[in-house]
């Protein structure tokens, strides 16, 4: 336990986190002795002291129940993480009996971390919402699913005839399997809106948009078992040990066999630390600097990759210009480094190579969020440590498919699978779903934009899950649609996610409508003191569901429905099909995907939906992972090598194949592409998973320039090479770079000739590109040739199209340094997602109040092993809430006996905004340092020192109730994609 017990004695009430298991004084459960008997049911516990440990009686199985009955073996995906591990399920008469970890999978390997080894419970839990519900005058009153789908499509429609479709906010779910997080993304298109959101924009929508503006897609550009591969890894903000253990056994296999040097770099001392060859410890918000400061050591010492730059890098020497700005002593007084040890670490990150660079939302979470994802990349490319094996960007996801629903287009920015907004994207999907274009633009608000123009939402991006609350409570005119915010549909998303909770219940207290779908209630429900308009949906989990999730490693995996939905909970498909039914349109959005029996009558079919997917996805090929492709890899794992994912090229049905297919997985299912292991990778044929980097920003930049001529100043346009200079993918026909493959480039080729009459006309009516052909024929026959069919281009160290190009470090909204914010203030005050961004004045008002001196204390947040994401759902299973019953503050030594404070007492956190204020226990440790604290972010159901047990409906309140960290986090968003800024703030703490 991280917070200590006292021998034989009560935690207190309920309320504050009693145990879950009664024990006797004589004998305190602690973690390692409950572990051991966590074969056990609580209730058998506490009956079992009752009758003294060796009393013995025959086990009776229920009534109706075969014990002789066979015993099927059934594989899902773990729903935690992304790491993607495979459960196999004991399955007798229906029930889910017992579990193991999958022994033949390639990624666990036969472990599991505490919450993997627990998930069975997620689906006998008795905490489960056990059927739909609707808040009357304060009180739950239980209701069918009919009356349920029938009083929110009325509530919707009646919104949507007073206030326009944008009024009603849809925020998806990591949780969703690719099939349901596709059929909510097309939902949205199909009512009306882009604001359809999820957990990717509070923990990579960042990496997302710096690691694409880089080098071409938003992804981890390799595995976790490629890091086996590596010599040097260094992991920044991130802590594996505890958000992804199983991910760790790869880092320290690596560790282990290469004898590879294991760098954390990091504001606390973590359990991944713990276990690394050497420690940094940096002042949170000062990545860049950090990264910066390595980079002048390469560049003065030469330890860059020339040749590497040279033929496939643009504009490094504007980064260069950048970083001999930050020579050793200005990096230590930024950020708390010694140039010594920052040398050491470069050193060994630019020769000992390959080299990796691991991140998590330590780097994502921040005002500068994409700029540092930048400066990672940018780090990568300057030492030749992308494209190969043992390199890359190694992005470990949150959520077991926060990845696929990114991919999927739950993301207020783009449509499926980054095909973005524009008519082109709209006119490829509605070529895809089979519905006219014009009917799909008419379900989209209009409105009068400046000079005579129009503003049609249809290609705006929506708002997104941190600024949902502003948009519901700020006034009209300041919000940039036809009306303020006035429904949330909330599919499988906690409601303690995002900062500033006091501002978002008052957005929760505003709408005319909340329906909140999952399987367990979450923060939505306990906070903003709503009495009327809240529906709950009982949503079975993804282990009662058949369906696809991608890995962060962009590997999909097929998980088989172990049980049929416990109690009335239904799967996302046929709740989104019977809610698009009562909306008026699910003749047109399911035209096409087959429909089969289901617990409530006719439901979607995942196969068919995947199929859909398929026909769809060439733009970052998730056009070849057929059903049956990937339910072959299920049944195959154990043929796949560890290391390279590969297996053998035996002429099976998998030969040659790479685990999960991970994107991009060319052309049709027919064509067998094996997928692409590592992204980027010019050491292999494209047709065996190599490539290069994606050539999506043109063929040359024209750049303004200032020459002397003749004595005078002039100014001239220079054009800028952007394709790859002298590198190519092994076996291409074209030995340099080249432009995204169209009909045209064919045809200049001569290639065309190798078109199919097929394929000739369905390019005809679906559009000359390589990623709108929907035969595929453009993709096949550019991999015929060796060729990617999105090109061979550089990567872009400057990227002209963000808000900062080449990264600059700017100080947090709240920072400890004002003496610094002259120098590095944060972006001035704009319009971003049709809402205000007043991050500036925000920052300026900080300085000038001098909340620094009132807050003097660095906040930063984090995972723990035990719980996931808002933590409902884990803090309802009976053998996770046992091992971490209460929120808590790490908080240094020193810190604490300057407040009188003692190890596991009470104390007040209190945030700068909203008197903001959290009550948890202590935890006195050295793991944090002087002026630094942290809290877990996994929480919920207390705010601001009250339980909110009683506002959960009766039985489903989980078990350990806590404060949310994110009550007493602070304003700050990132510029490109509004990320907030989670991961650094400041407070002041004090004994309760």
């Amino acid at each position: 336990m991280l917070i200590k017990r006292l021998s034989g004695s009560s935690r207190g009430s309920r309320g504050r986190g009693a145990p879950v298991v009664a024990t006797q004084a004589s004998a305190v459960l602690d973690r390692r002795s409950f572990l051991a008997r966590s074969g056990l049911a609580a209730g058998g516990l506490a009956g079992l002291s009752a009758l003294g440990f060796t009393s013995m009686r025959k086990a009776q199985a229920a009534a109706g129940f075969d014990a002789k009955a066979p015993v099927k073996l059934v594989k899902n995906i773990c729903t935690h993480c992304s790491v993607g591990c495979t459960v196999t399920a004991e399955v007798q008469n229906g029930v889910w009996v017992g579990q193991e970890p999958a022994w033949d999978s390639p990624i666990n390997r036969g472990t599991h971390c505490a919450k993997g080894a627990a998930i069975r419970e997620i689906v006998h839990g008795d905490r489960r919402l056990k059927y739909p519900l609707k808040l009357v005058n304060g009180e739950y009153q239980r209701i069918s699913w009919e009356q349920a789908l029938s009083e929110i499509s009325a509530k919707m429609m009646e919104i949507r005839a007073k206030s326009g479709p944008e009024s009603v906010w849809w925020l998806g779910s990591a949780k969703f399997s690719n099939e349901g997080a596709y059929l909510f993304r097309k939902m949205g298109a199909f009512w009306g809106t882009n604001s359809v959101d999820h957990q990717a924009r509070i923990c990579h929508s960042t990496t997302v948009a710096g690691v694409a503006n880089t080098w071409g897609y938003g992804a981890q550009t390799n595995s976790y078992n490629d890091i086996r591969n590596a010599k040097t890894a260094i992991i920044m903000g991130g802590n594996p040990a505890e958000a992804h253990p199983v991910s760790l056994q790869h880092v320290l296999t690596g560790k282990e066999l290469n004898r590879a040097n294991l760098i954390v770099i990091d504001p606390r001392l973590t359990r991944t630390a713990a276990h690394a060859t050497e420690y940094v410890r940096i002042r949170s918000g000062t990545d860049i600097p950090v990264i910066y400061g390595m980079l002048w050591h390469i560049f003065e010492n030469g330890w860059e990759d020339k040749k590497f730059i040279e033929q496939r890098v643009y504009a490094m020497d504007d980064v260069r210009a950048e970083v001999k700005k930050w020579d050793p002593k200005t990096v230590e007084d930024v950020t708390g480094v010694p140039g010594e040890q920052l040398k050491r670490v470069a050193e060994l990150f630019a020769k000992e190579r390959p080299s990796t660079l691991i991140w998590c939302m330590g780097a994502t979470q921040h005002t500068v969020g994409t700029a540092n994802v930048r400066a990672y990349c940018i780090l990568l490319l300057a030492t030749g440590n992308v494209g190969a094996p043992g390199t890359g960007a190694n992005i470990f996801r949150g959520h077991t498919n926060v990845q696929g629903a990114t991919d999927l287009g739950v993301d207020v920015v783009t449509l499926p699978l980054y095909y973005g907004l524009d008519d082109n994207a709209w006119k490829h999907w509605a070529r895809v779903w089979d519905v006219d274009f014009n009917w799909l633009d008419s379900r989209f608000d209009k409105k009068p934009g400046p000079n005579n123009t129009t503003i049609n939402f249809r290609t705006v991006p929506g708002i997104p899950s941190t600024r949902w609350f502003d948009a519901v409570s700020l006034p009209k005119d300041q919000v940039d649609q036809n009306d303020n915010l006035k429904a949330a549909i909330v599919f499988g998303h906690g409601g303690n996610t995002v900062p500033r909770i006091p501002e978002m219940t008052k957005g929760l207290a505003a709408l005319d409508l909340l329906v909140v779908a999952d399987p367990h209630p979450t923060n939505f429900v306990s906070l903003g003191g709503r009495k009327n308009g809240t529906y709950l949906l009982p949503i079975s989990t993804q282990l009662e569901c058949s369906g696809s999730r991608t890995a962060s490693n962009r590997s999909i995996q097929w998980g088989e429905k172990i049980v049929e939905p416990i109690f009335e909970s239904a799967n996302d498909y046929w709740v989104i099909y019977k809610l698009a039914e009562k909306l008026g349109f699910a003749d047109k959005m399911f035209k096409n995907i087959k429909m089969v029996k289901g617990k409530f009558g006719d439901e979607p079919e995942a196969e068919s939906i995947l199929r859909e997917i398929n026909r769809g996805g060439w733009s970052t090929g998730y056009c070849g992972q057929s059903p049956e492709r990937i339910k072959a890899h299920m049944a195959n794992q154990g043929k796949f090598d560890v290391r390279t994912l590969r297996s053998p090229s035996d002429g099976s049905e998998i030969s040659g194949d790479y685990y999960g297919l991970p994107w991009p997985c060319w052309g049709t299912p027919e064509m067998k592409h094996p997928g692409t292991p590592i992204l980027y990778n010019t050491n292999l044929h494209v047709k065996d998973g190599g490539g290069a980097f994606r050539a999506r920003f043109g063929v040359e930049r024209v750049v303004k320039v200032k020459v002397q001529e003749n004595g005078a100043e002039v100014e001239k346009e220079r054009k800028d090479n952007l394709l790859a200079e002298g590198s190519y993918s092994l076996g291409s026909d074209l030995k340099d770079g080249y432009p995204e493959f169209t009909l045209a480039v064919l045809q200049k080729l001569g290639w065309d000739s190798e078109l199919t009459a097929e394929e000739r006309a369905i390019i005809e009516k679906s559009g000359p590109s390589w990623s709108t052909d929907l035969s595929g024929g453009i993709q096949r026959v550019a991999i015929a040739h060796g060729c990617v069919p999105f090109g061979n281009a550089k990567a872009r160290a400057n990227a002209w199209n963000l808000p900062d190009p080449v990264p600059v470090h700017r100080e947090p909204i709240y920072t400890p340094r004002v003496d610094l914010v002259a120098k590095y203030p944060t972006r001035p005050d704009f319009k971003s997602f049709r809402v205000p961004n007043i991050g500036f004045s925000v920052q300026k008002a900080a300085v000038d109040k001098g909340i620094a001196k009132e807050f003097p204390m660095i906040l930063s947040s984090g995972r723990l092993v035990e719980y996931e994401g808002g933590g409902e759902e884990t803090r309802s299973n009976k053998w996770l809430a046992e091992l971490q019953q209460d929120m808590f503050v790490e908080i240094n030594p020193r810190d604490a006996a300057e407040r009188g404070i003692a190890e596991g007492q009470f104390v007040w956190v209190y945030g700068p905004e909203s008197s903001s204020k959290i009550r948890v226990k202590a935890l006195v440790t050295e793991r944090v340092g002087k002026g630094v604290a942290w809290m877990p972010f996994h929480f919920g159901g207390w705010y601001q020192g009250a339980d909110q047990r009683g506002n959960y409906p009766k039985g489903t309140d989980p078990i350990v109730l806590g404060e949310s960290v994110n009550t007493v986090t602070t304003y700050g968003f990132d510029p490109v994609t509004a990320m907030h800024e989670g991961k650094v703030t400041l407070c002041q703490i004090k004994a309760a």
